[in-house]
């Protein structure tokens, strides 16, 4: 392929428009990058276009159950021939005959992994089923990639493994401006693999009786109306806001029960924040295994943020060892390797 610019379909059935997916948000932060070195990106989702986006949209539209599966089964009639690469981040399952000269396949995750941790029969079985397709999807691409070594455990033939990337321009520290007031920064879901709930009630049990003017600020779109003491809902914020969150709490704090990578976690290291928490499969690899942040089971994670809002030099030395770490994983490290990918002759 020549090394001029490409033109470059990307699929993602979520975009931060509409939806809280952390893959929507990775796909507008590698559409945004490509578009300014100089290629040309369209994204193809079933989410309507980002405001201000600089890269083209293309809105493939579904309705009834079952939409992703439906999403996926549109994209069949989609005319990709004008384009040199096709880069799918999910629902690529069916298009098994080559649409553009190079088809690069993310694996955000395991579905697998996920269907383990899930509750309800219901949504179970729909995990094994997108299982299912996310092992078809690695076949049927050119070259199929992971965002951590920890996935490959369901996809022993994918090799390569192409983390999540951070806008460290964007995400980084500011001593100056953290609150007068210990602050634990949560971004995430109430509900859900995300213990934004379970985060709450240990925070009320072992935090603010140790700290009574300390508070727990959670980035989420489905906190209740009365969280429980402490706590104050920031909703969905948008970028600048976000990055400041970041740089004004004191800890960073995400006990979910699953993540294939968390770009939360890279973003608070990338914002000089430490980080509390759990063991699962995203946290380990971004954390370098606990070398960069406190890695605790979930039943013990409000007393590990109890004792690290009381050690300043703790905390002086995980914020060095997680920013040192997010360089890992900064946007242009992770476009530079996908340039990489889309280029290969095989």
């Amino acid at each position: 392929m020549t090394a001029g610019p490409l033109r470059v379909a990307m699929i993602s059935y979520y975009l931060p428009s509409t939806s809280k997916q952390g893959i929507g948000y990775q796909v507008h932060e590698l559409a945004t990058e490509l578009v300014r070195r100089g290629h040309h990106v369209d994204v193809l989702s079933e989410c309507p276009p980002v405001p201000g986006a600089r890269y083209g949209h293309r809105h493939v539209e579904v309705s009834g159950s079952l939409r992703t599966f439906r999403f996926a089964t549109a994209l069949r009639r989609a005319d990709l021939s004008g384009y040199d690469v096709l880069h799918a981040h999910g629902d690529d399952y069916w298009m098994w005959r080559r649409r553009t000269p190079r088809h690069v396949r993310t694996l955000h995750g395991s579905c697998f992994e996920e269907a383990a941790r899930i509750r309800g029969a219901k949504e179970r079985t729909r995990m094994v089923l997108l299982g299912l397709s996310e092992v078809l999807a690695s076949l049927v691409a050119d070259r199929a990639v992971v965002v951590s070594p920890g996935t490959r455990r369901w996809y022993p033939w994918v090799h390569d493994v192409v983390p999540n990337g951070v806008d460290t321009s964007r995400f980084h520290p500011d001593p100056g401006a953290r609150a007068p007031h210990p602050v634990v920064l949560f971004v995430g879901t109430w509900g859900g693999r995300k213990n934004g709930a379970e985060l709450a009630r240990q925070f009320a049990r072992d935090v603010l009786p140790r700290y009574p003017d300390a508070e727990l600020w959670m980035v989420s779109r489905d906190v209740p109306a009365d969280p429980g003491p402490g706590v104050r809902a920031l909703g969905a914020l948008g970028d600048a806001e976000l990055a400041d969150a970041y740089r004004r709490a004191w800890v960073f704090c995400l006990p979910s029960d699953y993540e294939g990578f968390g770009i939360p976690y890279v973003e608070a290291m990338a914002s000089g924040l430490p980080v509390v928490t759990t063991p699962n499969v995203g946290a380990r690899y971004v954390s370098d295994e606990g070398r960069s942040a406190v890695v605790t089971p979930l039943a013990q994670v409000g007393r590990a943020l109890a004792d690290l809002l009381g050690d300043t030099d703790r905390r002086a030395s995980l914020a060095a060892a997680g920013l040192d770490r997010a360089r890992e994983f900064s946007l242009a490290r992770v476009v530079d390797r996908y340039e990489e990918l889309y280029r290969a002759s095989s």
